[in-house]
């Protein structure tokens, strides 16, 4: 799944998540003025506003430290709040982290990415050669992971129609010279391509594997520089790589100058955003109401603004978050 959601062995996982969530203060909402005072583990400050102030649960929000991860996690507790509950934000490095805790109820609700917990869930319960069971559709992948996700107290609630997944990018520049606009385009020019990307992408499926194999393309090269950091960028826009490996959010790409390639084969499994809770602590239909509220609204070009605001224009994600929902009548 998603090169940056990787992480450490589930083995350590229980372990390194006591420590992890030790040092997370979280932000905790005054349920009665909505004023926040924060301290997570990233050192990342959070919040939410507004809110009835009706009497409800206590409730912790989580995740990884990454910026659409926490706009997330803003949303979610922002219309927790709204619902009448007490919000407190948790962040921690990794899903390998995280999710022990909010196995354990340390945390209460988190935002997930479909097809990549799926996996995460699959490979915990039957192995890690276990056969995968995410696909392109969303709802497929939801209903596949269910079962394993109750094994281990949790619920998956239902999938927006926002999907960040691994996408591939060149410059604006090659795209008009060769008329390429998606990968099936890329591979027919019958080139080698220098790749910009994780290191692990050249053993992984859904990165150079996959490329070959459903596309047909020549990488003749992958340059270790990241999941589309900074530099990974820039070794495209200067020329150094052809392609580079992003997300199909990432709000930066316009104005550096780079286009995403369409994924017309569907080579990505469907990484949608979807709440998974805690079963014990917030498995109630009020909370999946509440967060059911995104569902037919969020989008994947939302969540690419989004990130631009917080990435682009130095934003808070609490006030990103804050005013998207406003912005869709749900504050």
């Amino acid at each position: 799944m998603r090169s940056r959601r990787s992480g450490i062995s589930v083995v350590v996982a229980a372990v390194l998540a006591l420590f992890a969530l030790a040092a997370c203060g979280g932000s905790t909402v005054n349920s009665t003025s909505g004023s926040t005072s924060s301290a997570t583990a990233s050192g990342t400050a959070s919040g939410a506003t507004g809110g009835s102030g009706a009497a409800g649960k206590a409730l912790t929000v989580g995740g990884a430290n990454f910026t659409e991860m926490m706009i997330m996690q803003q949303m979610y507790g922002q219309l927790l709040h709204k619902a009448g509950n007490t919000v407190a934000y948790k962040t921690a490095d990794s899903r390998e982290i995280y999710a022990p805790a909010l196995e354990a109820g340390q945390i209460d609700v988190v935002p997930e990415y479909a097809a990549t917990m799926a996996e995460y869930l699959n490979k915990a319960i039957n192995g890690p050669n276990a056969k995968a069971i995410s696909s392109n559709d969303a709802a497929a992948t939801v209903a596949a992971m269910r079962p394993l996700a109750a094994k281990k107290g949790l619920t998956v609630l239902e999938p927006t129609q926002a999907a960040d997944q691994n996408g591939f990018a060149v410059t604006k520049a090659f795209s008009e010279k060769n008329k390429v606009t998606t990968l099936s385009q890329l591979a027919a020019l019958n080139k080698p391509i220098v790749l910009a990307a994780v290191e692990e992408c050249a053993t992984r499926p859904f990165c150079q594997p996959g490329l070959a194999q459903t596309y047909g393309l020549k990488i003749s090269k992958v340059l270790p520089l990241g999941f589309g950091s900074p530099q990974a960028k820039q070794a495209v826009t200067d020329g150094k790589a052809d392609l580079v490996l992003v997300g199909t959010t990432d709000g930066t790409l316009d104005q550096l100058g780079l286009v995403l390639l369409q994924d017309d084969k569907h080579l990505q499994a469907a990484d949608n955003l979807v709440p998974v809770v805690n079963t014990a602590s917030a498995g109630t239909p009020e909370i999946a109401k509440a967060l059911d509220a995104l569902v037919p609204v969020l989008t994947t070009a939302d969540l690419a603004k989004l990130n631009q605001e917080v990435d682009g224009q130095r934003q808070k994600p609490e006030d990103v978050a804050r005013q998207y929902l406003q912005s869709k009548g749900l504050l």
